[in-house]
């Protein structure tokens, strides 16, 4: 089994293929659920380029500031009763060309660009303190400084009732606006909350829960720089992303993130050499695994294994070895704890194992 990638180094690989690119229309999307039974919307070959727009379902909260014609046909044309079971608008699915099941896409995030200058945020009812806060739900409209890479919030307002229909539009021209968190600025790290292929099952697939196939993550470093890895289920490995953010902290307390459409650029590359236990993330220092589960007990328990074999099989450490390493130099944490199935994610640091290599080498 081929490793990874040596530790501690870089990729030379960086050759590219055709570019593509997959625009986020009626046509294009599907609402709130992963299919494997969905046509392509783009076919690809293992090391093409794609520039995708991921589209936030929360554009309606303000239409006035996070709408633009392509993003208001798509809350226009989608039939509110093809919005389900889930809520996040999901761009694709790509196909990837000779793609098995068991094979596994390594996704080259490259950009993420914000296609507006606005983002939003809402207290809802499925987030972790609601009841402390007498059931009242509030949204905060946070303005982007290109220039700076920051973000402020611009307002706030009580959203009345149960945000509850995917693809709400407030009507917020008529709300009350209030000031919110004056002197605040919040760097902005823009990432995708929900990637992932089409799970081996027959219907539709919820994009709320994450999973084996990726899905709802909320893990804030899937952004330019950084590397996933996802294991296919079905032909073709069928992705999609959606559920764009410019920021987030882990925990995801409020039940969203700084909620903003992007445009991605990425690179997909298929791996017949690899074998991972669960999504891996792979930035410039750290590799990442995430466990989920409705425990947060067991989370944390199926992040720990798949680190530990993550160790094992691609590093080469002994099972004890990795076992006492991950005690003294991994770092766990808590990804989200809002969508059904709660997160833990453990990234343990790269440039630890330069000694391996050097001993490698020699």
């Amino acid at each position: 089994m081929a490793f990874i990638c040596e530790p501690g180094a870089t990729r030379s690989d960086t050759s590219a293929g055709a570019l593509h690119q997959l625009k986020a229309t009626p046509k294009t999307v599907h609402w709130g659920y992963f299919d494997a039974a969905l046509a392509p919307a783009l076919k690809v070959r293992s090391g093409d380029l794609i520039q995708v727009e991921a589209v936030t379902h929360h554009a309606g909260d303000a239409p006035e500031l996070m709408f633009d014609e392509g993003v208001e046909a798509i809350f226009r044309e989608v039939p509110e009763d093809d919005r389900n079971p889930g809520v996040h608008i999901m761009t694709g699915p790509i196909w990837v060309e000779d793609a098995q099941p068991g094979d596994v896409l390594e996704v080259r995030y490259l950009a993420m660009t914000p296609r507006c200058a606005y983002g939003s945020n809402l207290a809802a009812n499925w987030g972790y303190l609601y009841k402390e806060f007498g059931e009242k739900e509030r949204v905060t409209i946070y303005r982007l400084d290109a220039n700076t890479n920051y973000a402020e919030a611009h307002y706030a307002y009580d959203f009345p009732g149960k945000y509850l229909v995917p693809g709400t539009i407030t009507h917020c021209p008529t709300c009350d606006r209030q000031p919110a968190l004056k002197g605040v600025r919040i760097p902005a790290r823009p990432h995708l909350g929900t990637a992932g292929v089409a799970p081996d099952v027959k219907g539709r697939f919820s994009t709320i829960p994450p999973g084996l196939h990726g899905g709802n993550i909320d893990n804030w470093r899937i952004g330019a720089g950084s590397t996933m890895y996802y294991t296919a289920q079905v032909e073709g490995g069928l992705f999609s992303i959606g559920d764009p953010h410019v920021s987030q902290g882990d925990g995801e307390l409020s039940g969203t993130a700084i909620e903003a459409s992007l445009n991605v650029l990425m690179q997909i590359v298929l791996r017949k050499d690899l074998a991972i236990p669960a999504p891996l993330l792979e930035t410039p220092k750290y590799w990442i695994v995430h466990g989920f589960n409705e425990d947060l007990n067991v989370a944390m328990r199926d992040a720990s294994l798949a680190m530990l074999a993550l160790l094992t099989d691609h590093v080469g450490l002994t099972r004890n070895d990795a076992y006492s390493l991950m005690s003294v130099a991994s770092d766990f944490a808590v990804t989200q704890v809002v969508d059904a199935r709660q997160g833990v994610h453990v990234r343990t640091p790269r440039d630890i194992f330069a000694t391996i290599e050097r001993s490698e080498e020699t």
